[in-house]
């Protein structure tokens, strides 16, 4: 018998970060619920949507829920759509962008509940975790 209790996350029912120009990201499986091993959540893109440029400390995999995706991967632009799904291996810089006239989202898993998230452009390296405290912080100031 194990001493974690398991959980169900509602996304409807959770708060939205902003991640800013058109992309809002709804954190799901987190320490937050009892995880120690991976973190997950879903991305919402608005038409011409895009997220900058950046790579992570461990494997990541995205899954296209809703519409068309461009994955930039290691500087190669792969088309994607509903269903798709990328492994991308740690240190990989990538991005996400919706070129697109509709929505996208996407689904995202993290192979560590330490995940970091280096941008290419500045070097800045920031916790998954700090990015989504950031995020909450933000909200109840507003």
């Amino acid at each position: 018998m194990s001493d974690k209790s398991a959980a169900i996350l509602r996304p409807d029912q959770l708060p939205v970060n902003d991640r800013g120009n058109g992309a809002r990201t709804i954190p799901l499986v987190t320490r937050t619920c009892g995880s120690t091993s991976l973190i997950n959540g879903i991305t919402a893109f608005d038409p011409g949507a895009k997220i900058g440029l950046h790579f992570h400390n461990c494997e990541e995999s995205v899954m296209i829920l809703e519409g068309e995706a461009i994955a930039e991967i290691d500087g190669e632009r792969i088309p994607l759509k509903t269903g798709d799904t990328t492994w991308i291996p740690a240190n990989v810089p990538h991005r996400f962008l919706n070129e697109s006239d509709g929505p996208m989202r996407i689904f995202w898993t993290y192979a560590t509940v330490d995940a970091t998230r280096t941008m290419v452009e500045s070097g800045v390296e920031q916790s998954i975790d700090e990015e989504h405290e950031k995020a909450k912080r933000a909200r109840s100031a507003s």
